[in-house]
């Protein structure tokens, strides 16, 4: 686990830094799905590489690559349970925000 003044030293956001902390529920990502969820879109169950056990259905969690790096957040479509009977298709994660947004929207950001 990486400490909080690593996670600074490591030019992370300090809400996603703390956030990462304190996060009771995370999923994990497949390298396929990293850049098309840090352009805004939402996560396929293809994407997904796992889940944290007995994660409800529209719950908050942080999304990270297969590296264990945050990429942003997002709130399950469907509780852990339900996720292993979806077909690959089906949207599992909700995106809300990610590291990309900065460089998508700074020439709107004031």
């Amino acid at each position: 686990e990486l400490s909080v003044t690593h996670m600074f030293a490591e030019g992370l956001p300090p809400v996603l830094t703390f956030s990462m902390c304190a996060a009771q529920f995370k999923v994990w990502i497949k390298p396929n799905a990293e850049q098309s969820f840090l352009y805004g879109n939402h996560v396929a169950k293809a994407g997904l590489s796992r889940m944290t056990e007995n994660t409800p259905k529209y719950q908050g969690v942080i999304v990270y690559n297969m590296n264990d790096v945050a990429l942003g957040f997002g709130a399950t479509a469907f509780s852990t349970e339900e996720c292993r009977a979806l077909d690959p298709t089906r949207i599992v994660v909700f995106h809300q925000a990610d590291l990309g947004e900065y460089l998508r929207d700074e020439d709107t950001l004031t």
